[in-house]
């Protein structure tokens, strides 16, 4: 897998139909996201973390690495958010999962973090500046120490 230092890069490394709708996915979420969140290459990927700046001691699995919220990505057969917010905090998936549902749109298929999106013209992005908005930095820090007790 290539290595990249950008989000351009990562982006204009996409075929086209997929570029489009990462960049359009990646608006969402930039108009969207709380304050703070910084906008990064994560695991290879496009990636939202909370900055050392903010939470020094970082992530548990590297500490060299900064505490991640949200990575979105192109994958072989599908589009993937990946939400650490959904992963731990019950009340939130609880609410996806159900604002989902209520909407006309293919099965949900969703993993512990992982939502997938397989038909890009079904991607819901209303519902996706929504999520991305519910889960401030103090949250997730505060969400993410008591997960390591």
């Amino acid at each position: 897998m290539p290595k990249f230092t950008t989000v351009q890069d990562y982006i204009s490394s996409l075929p086209p139909e997929r570029q489009e709708v990462i960049s359009k996915l990646r608006k969402v979420i930039n108009d969207h996201i709380p304050d703070w969140y910084v906008e990064c290459i994560n695991y290879g990927v496009i990636g939202r973390v909370v900055p050392h700046s903010i939470f020094p001691d970082g992530y548990h699995c590297d500490t060299s690495l900064p505490l991640p919220f949200l990575n979105l990505a192109s994958q072989k057969n599908y589009i993937a958010l990946y939400h650490m917010g959904i992963y731990s905090d019950p009340e939130l998936i609880d609410w996806f999962v159900s604002a989902y549902n209520e909407l006309d749109l293919p099965k949900l298929d969703m993993g512990k973090s992982c939502i997938r999106f397989k038909k890009f013209d079904k991607i819901p992005y209303d519902l996706i500046w929504e999520l991305v908005s519910k889960m401030p930095v103090k949250q997730r820090v505060t969400i993410y120490e008591e997960s390591r007790k």
